[in-house]
């Protein structure tokens, strides 16, 4: 056994998924589909008992837009800034938590790091009251979408998929793991003019991580020296961060850290599928200021 929980968690649901049929592995809550044996409802439920603290760091993300990438990047930026270079051995996504690591994370030190995919409405509302600080990263639709397909298809605790057109179509309807793209950038964009909430885009980070390191740090109260934001961009580049995957996530790091690269979507959709993005994110961002955050005619056209 590894002593790292996330690892073992993730290989005993691995176990029990391969007993399950496919269309027991997803289920409904509150309207939103949720991966069961991840995110079962009694975790869901327990969610509302999470207690916020007003230094606690929240990474918020759609599925596929970074996190795993950003919860490297803010671990070293919090074990700069803190001195404290333990490594936290508890996976950051609240929704994965439950009723026993809910009670170990309530007796755990601060600042707690935390995260979520789940859409601003669904997560606790002690997190504003307290006005916890809230990173929030996107990626452009069609390659979040491509690499949200390989995740899927690699990962055995989600419905195993039919093909890529069948999995397009799935996620233009938001009938995927926690909801539509869409409806999570729409709710978000609401957010940003709240000073608890930082919005930053993946082909940012991706095209000048220092200032991105720089950004984070600052948005979160830490007061790092430039040899320290130095090195931790250095040692943050998505290949470095899959190099060392498989010992920071066992043999889940390889479905977890895939490419990482702008752009892949060109290899996977059809002329006619990339129209069909084109229209979606013009009828849903085009005008808003996320929409304009992501510069999608630079990444997607």
């Amino acid at each position: 056994m590894s002593d790292n929980p996330l690892f073992n968690r993730m290989q005993a649901r691995i176990q029990m998924a391969k007993e399950m049929s496919e269309e027991q592995k997803l289920y409904r809550y509150n309207g939103v589909l949720y991966p069961t044996l991840m995110c079962p409802e009694e975790n869901m439920r327990a969610l509302d008992n999470l207690k916020a603290r007003e230094d606690d760091l929240m990474l918020v993300a759609y599925p596929k837009c970074g996190f795993n990438w950003m919860v490297g990047v803010i671990k070293k930026i919090m074990a700069e800034g803190t001195g404290d270079k333990t490594e936290r051995k508890t996976p950051p996504l609240i929704e994965f938590f439950g009723p026993e690591v809910l009670k170990a994370v309530e007796e755990s030190p601060s600042p707690r790091f935390l995260g979520t995919h789940l859409f601003p409405d669904n997560i606790p509302p002690s997190f504003y009251e307290k006005k916890t600080k809230m990173m929030v990263i996107f990626r452009n639709p069609k390659d979040t979408l491509v690499s949200y397909y390989h995740f899927c298809n690699n990962n055995p605790v989600l419905p195993t998929v039919e093909s890529w057109d069948s999995f397009f179509s799935q996620f233009m309807k938001g009938e995927v793991s926690w909801g539509s793209y869409f409806d999570h950038a729409l709710a978000w964009d609401k957010k940003m003019d709240d000073p608890n909430v930082m919005i930053v885009t993946y082909e940012d980070l991706k095209q000048d991580l220092k200032a991105g390191v720089h950004q984070i740090s600052n948005f979160f109260g830490f007061n790092l020296t430039e040899a320290q934001v130095q090195q931790i961009a250095e040692k943050s580049t998505f290949s470095s961060m899959k190099e060392n995957s498989g010992q920071s996530h066992g043999n889940i790091g390889n479905v977890i850290f895939r490419k990482g690269e702008v752009g892949d979507w060109k290899n996977h959709f059809t002329p006619e599928q990339s129209r069909e993005m084109d229209e979606a994110f013009n009828k849903h961002l085009a005008g808003t200021r996320l929409g304009a955050k992501m510069d999608y005619q630079k990444y997607c056209q």
